[in-house]
C-alpha cells in the first residue's frame, strides 16, 4: 500500500521543474482548499452568501481527504494539480456497482501545458480499476474537456418555473404532510427505497448525505408525506425566499405521495408568486400539470465513463440473451479498454472474453457508456454515426439493454 509521502510518479521538465505525484492527505488541507477555491472561483463573498466562513470550508472539506482517494502533483512542497475520487455505489438497472466519484479536479494555470491533469487523471483511473470501481461519475465544468477523456453525458437536470396560478388543484389523499429538519431519518428512508428501485441513483451513506447538503441554506426544510398507516411515502426539500418556493428535490414512492406533496406546495398559494425546482429524470413535469404552459429548461447534469469494460460487462444486467456480440472499443486514455470484448450468453449466465466472436459493434468508450446507461438508445447512436454495426446487431442491442433512463440528483 502506498503511503502519503511515497511518490507514485515523477518527471523533470526542460525548465528544471521536478513534479512528484503522491497522495494528498489531511496535512495538505490548506493547499487542497486553496487550489479548489482558486480553480472554482469560490470567493469569500460566495461563502458568505451560503452563510459560511473561509475556515468552515476548510473544515467541511476535511472529510474528502479522509474518505476519498486524492492524488496530486507537487512542485517541491507546493500542491499544483489534484483530483479526488470518492468511493461510492450506484444502482445500475437494479445492480449495485462500485463507482469512483471524481471531484476537486484542478491545476493552477501557470502549470498548464505540462500534462499534469491528464497524468493525474490516468493515475486515478488506474487506482479505480484496482479498487473494482468499474464506472466513474463526475459533474463536468466542461463537457468537451471530459469527453476528450472518455466521459459522456448520462443524465440531465430539468429546471422548471411555475406561477402561483399554475399550481395544481388540490387532490384528496388519505395521508398528511409534516415538516421536519432536512436530515430527518424518514427523508433518508424514503430516498433509500427510491434509490434501490431507480437506475442511476447514488446509494447514500453518511458521507454522501454530507455532500448532498453541503452547500444548502440553513433554512432548508423537509416536508414528508405519510400515508394513512403513518408510513413515509415521499419527501420534498425546500426553502422559501423572496416570495419564491424553491424545491430542491421531490421524491415520492407512490402517486398518492406526489399529490400530497403538491397539495402542500399549493397551501403556500398566498405566500409565494413562483415555484421553482428541479427534476433529474427524463420526465417533463409539465405533462403532470393541469396548466402545462410553464417554463422548463433542460441541460446535461452528470457524465460517466466505464473504467473497466471487462468488469462492467460481466456484471451489467442485460434484459435477455442474444447471439454473440463483439464490442470493438476505442478509449483515449485506457489501454485495457481498447480492443474487442465478446459478450456470450449461456445457461450459466453471461460471459465476456477478449476474442472477436459474433456480430461486431464498433464504438468508443463514451458511446458504450451512454448506451449502457440508457441515456441514448443504440439505434439513435447508430443513426448519428456513433456506432458502426449491421442492422441485426442493433436490433439485438435494442432488445437486451434496459430502457429506463438514469436518475441522479447528487453533487460532489
Amino acid at each position: 500500500m502506498q503511503t502519503d509521502d511515497l511518490p507514485l510518479d515523477q518527471f523533470t521538465t526542460k525548465l528544471g521543474n521536478t513534479f512528484i505525484a503522491k497522495k494528498v492527505s489531511v496535512q495538505h488541507i490548506n493547499q487542497f482548499n486553496d487550489l479548489l477555491r482558486y480553480v472554482f472561483q469560490v470567493t469569500n463573498q460566495v461563502l458568505s452568501e451560503v452563510g459560511w466562513e473561509a475556515l468552515e470550508m476548510v473544515q467541511e472539506k476535511a472529510p474528502i481527504l479522509k474518505n476519498a482517494q486524492v492524488l496530486g502533483w507537487f512542485d517541491g512542497d507546493k500542491l499544483v494539480s489534484q483530483v479526488a475520487v470518492y468511493p461510492l455505489q450506484v444502482n445500475i438497472h437494479g445492480e449495485t456497482f462500485s463507482m469512483g466519484g471524481v471531484t476537486g479536479v484542478g491545476t493552477y494555470p501557470e502549470y498548464s501545458g505540462f500534462g499534469l491533469a491528464k497524468g493525474i487523471m490516468l493515475k486515478s483511473l488506474e487506482e479505480m480499476r484496482e479498487r473494482g470501481q468499474t464506472i466513474s461519475y463526475l459533474y463536468p465544468y466542461s463537457v468537451p474537456y471530459y469527453r476528450k477523456k472518455g466521459w459522456e453525458i448520462v443524465s440531465d437536470v430539468m429546471s422548471f418555473t411555475i406561477k402561483d396560478t399554475q399550481i395544481p388543484p388540490k387532490v384528496e389523499v388519505g395521508g398528511l404532510v409534516q415538516r421536519f429538519s432536512q436530515d430527518h431519518i424518514h427523508v433518508k428512508e424514503v430516498y433509500n427505497k427510491y434509490a434501490s428501485n431507480h437506475h442511476g441513483a447514488l446509494i447514500r451513506g453518511d458521507l454522501e448525505w454530507g455532500e448532498y447538503f453541503r452547500w444548502d441554506k440553513d433554512d432548508m426544510v423537509a416536508a414528508i408525506y405519510y400515508d394513512e398507516n403513518n408510513t413515509p411515502q415521499g419527501f420534498l426539500l425546500y426553502f422559501i425566499e423572496n416570495d419564491v418556493f424553491n424545491a430542491k428535490e421531490m421524491i415520492y414512492l407512490t402517486q398518492e405521495a406526489r399529490h400530497g406533496l403538491w397539495n402542500f406546495i399549493g397551501a403556500h398559494f398566498s405566500m409565494v408568486d413562483l415555484v421553482k425546482g428541479k427534476t433529474y429524470k427524463n420526465e417533463p413535469i409539465a405533462f403532470l400539470l393541469e396548466d402545462s404552459e410553464i417554463e422548463e429548461t433542460i441541460k446535461p447534469y452528470i457524465m460517466a465513463r466505464i473504467v473497466d469494460v471487462m468488469g462492467f460487462l460481466r456484471k451489467y444486467p442485460f434484459k435477455e440473451s442474444c447471439p454473440n456480440l463483439s464490442f470493438v472499443v476505442s478509449d483515449p486514455l485506457l489501454d485495457w479498454n481498447r480492443g474487442s470484448f465478446s459478450l456470450k450468453f449461456s445457461q450459466e449466465g453471461q460471459h465476456v472474453s477478449t476474442e472477436k466472436d459474433g456480430y461486431e459493434i464498433e464504438l468508443d468508450i463514451n458511446t458504450l457508456t451512454t448506451m449502457l446507461m440508457s441515456y441514448k438508445r443504440p439505434r439513435y447512436l447508430q443513426k448519428i454515426g456513433k456506432i458502426k454495426a449491421e442492422e441485426k446487431a442493433i436490433n439485438y442491442l435494442e432488445k437486451i439493454i434496459p430502457s429506463e433512463t438514469a436518475y441522479f440528483s447528487d453533487y460532489f
